[in-house]
């Protein structure tokens, strides 16, 4: 049975062998605007295109998150969305997309970290993204990730030196989550032009893929991230914002993923 760094590096190379410029990433809320529906939304993503799908477990304090992941993430908690819960959703949609974990800190120590690991392995979840955790701290997470073939998929950012870089960078697995700007989660009018700058930096400092997050909200984003050298686009806010805002959650997201699936086919460029 692969292991989920294997299964990451294998839905990456499928992207590209089926003529997507780069891996079309989801983001997901657990629980949100509930267990059941979050869990169709998941599976509509898989319908739609994706490549892989980056769950969040909700928190209550979200520090990396702007307003709409936010309070996606506090109407989960109040329709009592718990980590076995957001697990079980893990577990339906692993099923048919790799599924990442982004959790904060202190659930997991909060539950012991080798019983986290531990459930994490039993829900088919193929990494982890812990945001909130710093190199320095990192290393009991990685090793108990390794021991169970999980990604620890580290973030960097614009502002991250060079010497930070080099590090975070050679301990990564799965991807280099790579922050396009300064700042939190959101959507955002436009792409920053030094993006192809961004994205070089991270992939000359690490042998894994590099995806881009933060910002992308529309098919011409995230196609222009591909053209910039991204290997994957992760896609969070603006599918959030839909399925709050739509009656039929998961129709109205499989609609949108579909439009950005297609701004990153090989065909698009013809």
């Amino acid at each position: 049975m692969p292991s989920g760094i294997d299964t990451i590096a294998e839905a990456f190379a499928r992207a590209r062998a089926d003529g997507r410029r780069a891996a079309l990433m989801p983001y997901l809320m657990g629980g949100f605007p509930d267990l059941e529906t979050s869990r169709a939304i998941g599976l509509a993503y898989a319908e739609a295109g994706a490549d892989l799908i980056e769950l969040g477990v909700p928190f209550s304090d979200p520090l990396a998150d702007g307003p709409v992941i936010h309070a996606a993430g506090t109407t989960a908690l109040r329709a009592g969305a718990t980590l076995p819960g957001v697990l079980g959703v893990a577990r339906a949609i692993a099923e048919r997309v790799p599924v990442v974990l982004m959790c904060y800190a202190n659930p997991i120590f909060v539950r012991g970290l080798e019983r986290f690991v531990d459930a994490l392995t039993v829900a088919g979840v193929s990494g982890l993204i812990v945001p909130d955790l710093p190199l320095e701290e990192a290393t009991d997470v990685r090793t108990a990730c390794r021991r169970r073939g999980l990604a620890l998929v580290p973030l960097v950012a614009p502002t991250t030196p060079a010497e930070r870089l080099v590090r975070i960078g050679a301990g990564a697995s799965g991807f280099l989550y790579t922050v396009s700007v300064t700042g939190t989660t959101g959507e955002r009018a436009g792409v920053d032009g030094g993006m192809g700058d961004i994205i070089a930096r991270a992939a000359a400092h690490t042998s894994v893929p590099v995806a881009v997050g933060f910002g992308i909200s529309t098919p011409e984003q995230a196609a222009a991230a591909a053209a910039a050298g991204a290997d994957g686009v992760i896609v969070g806010s603006r599918l959030v914002r839909a399925a709050g805002e739509a009656e039929d959650p998961p129709a109205a997201v499989a609609e949108l993923l579909r439009g950005f699936a297609a701004a990153l086919s090989e065909s698009a460029l013809s």
